[in-house]
């Protein structure tokens, strides 16, 4: 069988040498410049591969193509891979073949890395041979080539599930649906939150789907989709007979044995964290883990990097890296767990936003808004009038300066851009590590 894997980067070089290893014929090929690590990799597995060019004859003579989830479905050589019928999968669909482990499968538009780097901390807590994947992470791929885990939790992106054809997780979890990524999807809510919803397609009745009852979105698709799971619920806003709910200051499980646990007592701030918190509890008693080790994994639990990451206290003035917001609802998540006057870092790439959402949060958690991005009128015109002090930056040197003339004792600078980050910089983790250095530079 010719394989060939379309993109040299994490998820590219694992899906290669998982092939590689179970002994295909396999070709990588990238666009663009892969960069020396993977080179080197690619090289040590004597995996042969092309850089600054697609060899479209040997592309389409293959029989399976593994496509990375950063190359966008409208591009010129997947449209001919489609014309010519061949098989075009993920990495995490093309891993799953070549591995008989339980998979925990997490999506939605927002709290994704957290609900499944928590999963897997308390997996990980209960003693469980468990490897962390998908979007987050090393190479699922990688993995199942190298270790022999019982569990995998990963993070799945729409991306990712646009190009599977049997993936079927053992518990898929959808968090929620915002509007993101809609230049992927025609402009169409509907599309995308179908692209979401994939991850249930191919489970049985013996397969268990956890989604958000809150989520108007989810509960609309839920009416048309037939799903053969066992579906259960999480809701922060109502009590239920199974699933996971919020009742007097504590989070409750109902299952087969039910958990609780004080809010006070989770590690995580925030609305959007206990509604986190509550779907990875019901994973982890699907999966049996013991009461005590599934509150004792929610106590301990570490933020994610990038993700409402408190960076530093200056002068009294907190600062909180929220990079990964990379649109309007996760920018939401961010001001509506502030509780100190906010000076507010936004803006990058924009990808359609639609700041009403979060116009209210604004006015009144917000002194000022400082815009960071190479084109910022748009940020500008909107809040102008609701806003007295709003601030156009292009660096961010610039918008860590600014922001740090503005705060005054018991303020918080909150870095969560709404946007995309390849306008400036080179991913959200450059962005993010960017603004932690400049809020220590001369601490």
């Amino acid at each position: 069988m010719k394989i060939v894997v379309l993109g040299g980067g994490e998820s590219g070089f694992g899906a290669a040498y998982l092939a590689k290893k179970k002994g295909l014929n396999v070709f990588l090929s990238d666009k663009g410049v892969i960069k020396e690590e993977y080179k080197k990799l690619l090289t040590d597995a004597e995996i042969d591969f092309e850089e600054q060019q697609h060899d479209e004859a040997r592309i389409l003579a293959a029989d399976w193509i593994i496509k990375s989830p950063g190359i966008p479905k409208k591009a010129d050589i997947i449209y001919k891979i489609n014309q010519k019928g061949i098989r075009l999968s993920s990495e995490i669909e093309f891993a799953a073949e070549f591995t008989s482990a339980k998979i925990i499968a997490i999506t939605g538009s927002n709290g994704k890395t957290t609900t499944t780097s928590l999963i897997y901390h308390i997996l990980k807590n209960e003693g469980l041979s468990v490897g962390l994947g998908g979007n987050i992470g090393k190479s699922f791929a990688k993995q199942v080539a190298d270790e022999d885990f019982d569990y995998y939790v990963l993070e799945v992106s729409s991306f990712q599930l646009d190009d599977i054809q049997n993936f079927r997780p053992h518990i898929s979890l959808l968090l929620n649906l915002s509007k993101d990524h809609l230049d992927q999807y025609n402009y169409n809510y509907e599309e995308y939150a179908l692209a979401k919803f994939r991850i249930t397609e191919n489970q049985e009745n013996d397969n268990f789907f956890i989604y958000n009852k809150d989520d108007q979105m989810s509960m609309d698709l839920l009416e048309k989709l037939e799903i053969k799971a066992k579906m259960i619920p999480f809701s922060t806003q109502e009590k239920l007979k199974e699933g996971g709910f919020i009742k007097d200051g504590k989070m409750m499980v109902k299952l087969d044995e039910d958990f609780f646990m004080k809010i006070e007592e989770l590690s995580l701030v925030g609305n959007h964290n206990i509604a986190n918190s509550l779907a990875a509890s019901i994973a982890g008693k699907i999966l049996k883990i013991s009461n005590e080790s599934i509150r004792n994994s929610l106590m301990t639990f570490q933020a994610v990097e990038h993700r409402l990451e408190q960076v530093a206290v200056i002068n009294e003035v907190k600062f909180i890296n929220d990079s990964k917001a990379t649109n309007v609802n996760a920018a939401y998540y961010a001001l509506e767990s502030m509780k100190q006057p906010t000076v507010w870092i936004v803006g990058g790439a924009d990808k359609g936003n639609d700041y009403t959402e979060i116009e209210d949060l604004v006015k009144r958690k917000v002194k000022a808004i400082v815009c960071l991005g190479l084109d910022n009128e748009k940020i500008i015109d909107f809040f102008q009038g609701k806003k007295e002090l709003i601030y156009s930056t292009s660096s961010m040197e610039q918008a860590v300066e600014v922001s740090k003339s503005l705060a005054e004792k018991g303020d918080t600078v909150l870095l969560s851009p709404c946007c995309a980050s390849f306008d400036l910089f080179d991913n959200y983790e450059d962005r993010g590590n960017q603004f932690k250095a400049e809020v220590l530079k001369n601490k």
